[in-house]
């Protein structure tokens, strides 16, 4: 019908429970919503909808959503406005690609860093990733193999490095691979991972510094190393 708006996935899902927030509190709601998965690429983000909603003026919308295309998760067009990023195939594999070399960067530093509380974080990590796998939970399977995959190369001790890490993983967050599979897809590829994790079949974890890529899901806190 004439005048009415469809409300936008990412006005949906904010949440603002003070009206007038700072602009870092924005800023910080806007990236939650992006990097929660739960606003599909490509979404449209309506400055005025959205600076009604934290009852502030345009201004430091705008100004938040600045912050975010620097980071990749939003782009912007001159007439279509301002839009959550929506990643091609290739880009989305570039990005992996790049991710890649930038975490054997990290673990190769971090190997010889890391203390007993870099074991700890990154042991709970693992149990909470193993738990996603019990529970066929997506959405936490995808959350907690960032958790730990960041646990892993922090100990790197460079933080240039680890913000170049976190950035390319929130390009990609947005849309959540797990997620968005089929669940029969989801749920053969997680049983796989588990069968073949040295933990389940008994085998020695092997060492993943030096390899081409990592995909650390079976770690050993002491010995530092993760399934292939």
């Amino acid at each position: 019908m004439p005048g009415l708006r469809r409300t936008s996935a990412l006005i949906s899902i904010l949440a603002s429970d003070h009206p007038g927030l700072s602009q870092q509190a924005i800023l910080d709601e806007l990236r939650r919503a992006i990097l929660s998965g739960e606003v599909p690429p490509g979404s449209p983000i309506p400055v005025d909808e959205t600076a009604d909603l934290f009852g502030v003026s345009r201004i430091p919308i705008r100004e938040a959503l600045k912050t975010l295309i620097g980071e990749g998760l939003i782009d912007h067009q001159p007439r279509a406005g301002y839009s959550v990023t929506l990643l091609t195939v290739e880009e989305f594999r570039e990005l992996y690609v790049v991710r890649g070399v930038l975490e054997m960067a990290g673990l190769a530093a971090a190997v010889g860093l890391a203390g007993p509380d870099d074991d700890r974080r990154a042991a709970d990590a693992l149990a909470a990733l193993d738990q996603a796998l019990l529970d066929e939970d997506y959405r936490a399977y995808q959350r907690d193999s960032r958790r730990f995959h960041l646990a892993l190369t922090t100990p790197c001790r460079m933080p240039r490095l680890m913000h170049m890490i976190e950035s390319v993983w929130n390009i990609t967050e947005p849309i959540q691979p797990m997620a968005h599979i089929s669940d029969d897809t989801a749920t053969s590829c997680m049983r796989s991972t588990a069968r073949c994790s040295p933990r389940s079949s008994g085998a020695t974890p092997k060492p993943c510094w030096g390899r081409p890529r990592t995909t650390c899901g079976t770690w050993t806190p002491r010995s530092r190393s993760c399934r292939p």
